[in-house]
């Protein structure tokens, strides 16, 4: 896919190659959101230009989904368009030390792309909210909502409920496992994914931060597998097998390489009383 494609009314989505990573536009009379900023200066740069072969509309706002480089390094350059830059309070406060770290890892990469992300001055943004707010763009408003705590503390979904679209980030995956990373939330990503469902509807276009737009029904499954994730965890910390035997011992609905960071995060944050002493 090269550029935005529209997919739903006054709603485009353009999925970039380097990552696998999505950028969506929703329009309104009044102006654009967009939410996802690319992953440094150079890529976001490429991304308005893309956009401005849409709509020469003004840009409000720029939404972070989380916190993560890819969907974030872009800020700097969506402020500079006018827009005020959005995201959950967490992402706000997690933002700056997950940058630096990202920087550094990228300046000792020998591919021009990850010195354009190692160069890339990366803006926080100044407006945060903790649950829910509505964003008006002249003839459509726009939810954010913060359904809970899963692929990282500062996921937020964003729903446009004219067009029928949720915006999920990186709480859905559509071309593989989903991310579970060192700041994931194994436990609680099901319940996460249950508020989720609950904005959708059988007919809804649901927008995931990587990968093709998928349905309701696809949701629905990943939240699943991600629920049989988490009880096969507690099922075996219960028993008393230990973190590191935990992988090979159960049956997973993705391949245990994808679910290392997975096994060790639910371990540290199952409490005590969902623990037993490993078994001997």
């Amino acid at each position: 896919m090269t550029g935005f494609e529209e997919v739903a009314d006054r709603v485009w989505v353009a999925r970039y190659p380097w990552l696998d990573v999505n950028v969506s536009i929703v329009a309104g009379d009044a102006g654009l959101l967009v939410l996802d900023t690319q992953a440094s200066a150079d890529l976001a740069r490429e991304m308005v230009a893309d956009l401005r072969r849409v709509s020469r509309q003004p840009v409000l706002y720029a939404v972070n989904s989380h916190q993560h480089w890819d969907h974030t390094f872009g800020n700097g350059v969506l402020k500079a368009e006018g827009a005020e830059l959005i995201c959950h309070e967490t992402a706000a406060e997690t933002l700056p030390e997950h940058a630096d770290e990202v920087r550094s890892a990228a300046a000792e990469e020998d591919d021009e792309r990850y010195a354009a992300v190692a160069a890339t001055d990366v803006v926080v943004p100044e407006r945060t909210f903790s649950s829910a707010i509505s964003l008006d763009l002249g003839d459509r408003l726009v939810e954010l909502v913060h359904p809970g705590r899963g692929h990282t503390a500062g996921d937020l979904v964003l729903r446009v409920p004219d067009a029928d679209v949720v915006m999920a980030g990186d709480l859905v995956e559509q071309g593989g496992p989903p991310g579970f990373g060192d700041d994931c939330f194994p436990m609680e990503w099901p319940l996460t994914l249950d508020i989720v469902l609950g904005l959708s509807t059988r007919t809804t276009v649901v927008v995931p931060g990587h990968g093709a737009a998928v349905d309701r029904e696809h949701v629905e499954q990943q939240r699943n597998e991600i629920g049989m994730v988490a009880e096969t965890i507690r099922d075996l910390a219960t028993r008393g097998v230990p973190v590191d035997d935990a992988l090979a011992a159960a049956e997973w609905p993705y391949p245990p390489e994808a679910l290392t960071r997975a096994v060790h995060r639910a371990y540290e944050q199952l409490p005590r009383s969902q623990k037993r002493l490993p078994l001997v």
